[in-house]
């Protein structure tokens, strides 16, 4: 028998509250449901950046370096930021050279004694405000290395119009009905809370464990020679 031929299997919002709806053994009823729901699935997004990193939202950006600057806004989207490198070229040729960074935190940037002083970064601390703000230790002179690239976590988009459709990737589908259904039950069926939690758990888990990066791990053990 044919198959389809396509991967392309996509929900919009108003499918993905219908979904939701059902599971809760309800049907909308009005305009107030809907938003109600899909302010329901914002804050599920929202839950969703605080549970780890999406790989289909990590980016790679590159900032020009300007002489003497140490401190550069992250894009809006940002949530936080894994890796930075400073760079000679904005993009890849084969010339490029590149030199990773050292991310630091508050404490050990609030214990560098002349933050102002120039030369070649070799650390970063990331202030996360609404905007996360990179503050580079030593402040760039930008004589050889004039970009600094680093991937990010960008945040979830919002729901939107109901016709349209969600910014997640397919795997991660199931879990969003999952876990809409669970916060629609509080509001509308609180019987079956217990049960579409454990479901909505049950997918996340799922979805989190495939959302990786199949690398190969090495283990070397440590050697102990105590002195005779």
């Amino acid at each position: 028998m044919a198959t389809s031929g396509t991967t392309s299997f996509n929900l919009t919002i108003d499918e993905v509250i219908d979904e939701a709806y059902e599971r809760c053994g309800a049907r909308t009823n009005s305009g107030n449901d809907l938003r109600s729901a899909r302010r329901s699935l914002n804050l599920l997004f929202a839950d969703w950046g605080n549970r780890g990193v999406h790989l289909w939202k990590v980016t790679l950006q590159t900032q020009a370096l300007t002489a003497g600057t140490l401190q550069y806004a992250a894009p809006s989207d940002c949530n936080d930021i894994l890796e930075a490198y400073i760079s000679t070229t904005s993009g890849v040729t084969s010339s490029t050279q590149d030199v990773s960074l050292t991310k630091i935190d508050r404490s050990a940037y609030a214990a560098l004694p002349n933050k102002g002083a120039t030369g070649q970064p070799s650390q970063y601390y990331i202030s996360r405000q609404t905007t996360p703000q990179i503050y580079l230790y030593q402040a760039p002179d930008a004589s050889t290395y004039t970009y600094l690239k680093y991937y990010y976590i960008g945040r979830i988009e919002d729901a939107g119009a109901y016709s349209n459709t969600t910014d997640i990737v397919y795997r991660f589908m199931p879990a969003m009905c999952a876990g809409l259904a669970y916060y629609m039950s509080q509001k509308i069926a609180p019987e079956r809370i217990q049960l579409l939690k454990q479901l909505y758990e049950d997918e996340m888990i799922r979805a989190l464990e495939e959302d990786g990066q199949r690398t190969s791990s090495y283990i070397s053990p440590q050697n102990y020679y105590p002195a005779g």
